[in-house]
């Protein structure tokens, strides 16, 4: 694939595949770190909390978790997945929701503590990197991954391009506009797929139709149990999906389109009214092309492995 603008030739994938890479995901509440082969899958992985109010002490984390795993036959190159905004250099975080990170030069600050390179990319798009190499999307050409879990997250790779925008914030896909003037959304904006679509939409769907307050642990349980009240939340939420992928594929085209997150694991519950409703705004499937639709297969590990896979695909350009 390519990332960031710079060529990857694709053919290359399997000369690359002997390197083992270390794949670390910066979250809100955990870091994570893992030694990942070539083809994808974690060796050994370490974790600890994340001290997400100090980024002096997160750096630490980070370098002690590292040096756990460093090995000779183990390549220079960092990858690091986080949940961030950042420049379209990849050098610099706008903001994170969850970490005191503000204007901040992460990547000179994760190189000067690690001694090595590093290749930091959104934890969204690590996670798209993830499927489109070696999971779900392996043999696509163009690819659009949502990511339902408390929020929405989203990651494009079209013609084995990850699209990361002109100013670098591209492929928030959790901020397309399903409902005009809805939810007020975290963002700022009203109607964003996002307060429709996520596990935080879920639960709140979930309440209204039961008419009490509900934990997402219980919304499992009712969910397995087929209460009425519980599928119909959760239809509410596929045929959201549904209509935003609508808009998405217009403009995007992708060959196959990937469900990850927490909500995906729903299974045929959530597909089938999502099939559905998509079919409905899509139009005929006899007069143009569908893409696929599917969940993702990478589950937890997707973080670190993107990561790790966009760290060796660099160490391959620059080799």
């Amino acid at each position: 694939m390519r990332w960031c603008r710079r060529a990857f030739p694709r053919g290359e994938r399997l000369s690359l595949s002997v390197v083992d890479t270390l794949g670390i995901d910066i979250g809100g509440t955990k870091i994570a770190v893992a030694r990942v082969s070539g083809e994808g899958q974690v060796l050994t992985s370490v974790s600890a909390p994340t001290p997400a109010d100090d980024p002096a002490a997160l750096l630490q984390v980070v370098a002690d978790l590292v040096a756990n795993l460093t090995a000779p036959d183990v390549a220079p190159t960092v990858g690091v997945a986080c949940a961030a905004f950042m420049n379209e250099t990849r050098d610099r975080v706008y903001l994170a929701p969850n970490i005191a990170w503000k204007d901040y030069p992460l990547l000179d600050e994760l190189e000067a503590v690690l001694e090595r390179p590093v290749v930091i990319e959104n934890d969204a798009n690590a996670a798209g990197v993830a499927e489109f190499e070696h999971g779900a999307g392996r043999g696509a050409r163009s690819m659009v991954m949502l990511t339902i879990g408390t929020g929405v997250g989203g990651a494009v790779i079209s013609e084995g391009i990850l699209l990361t925008g002109g100013f670098g914030v591209g492929a928030e896909l959790g901020h397309v506009i399903v409902e005009p003037n809805g939810r007020l959304c975290g963002c700022g904006s009203q109607g964003c797929l996002e307060q429709y679509a996520s596990g935080t939409a879920l639960v709140r769907e979930a309440a209204q139709l039961l008419g009490r307050p509900v934990e997402p642990d219980e919304l499992r349980e009712l969910l397995a149990s087929g209460a009425p009240q519980a599928r119909e939340a959760l239809v509410s939420v596929a045929r959201h999906i549904g209509r935003a992928l609508v808009t998405l594929v217009a403009v995007l085209d992708p060959d196959v389109i990937v469900l990850g997150g927490g909500v995906s694991d729903a299974g045929a519950a959530l597909i089938t009214p999502l099939h559905e409703e998509f079919a409905r705004h899509y139009g005929p499937y006899s007069e143009r092309p569908v893409p696929r639709i599917v969940t993702a297969s990478m589950g937890n590990t997707a973080g670190v492995v993107g990561a790790a896979t966009l760290a060796r695909l660099t160490q391959g350009e620059a080799s």
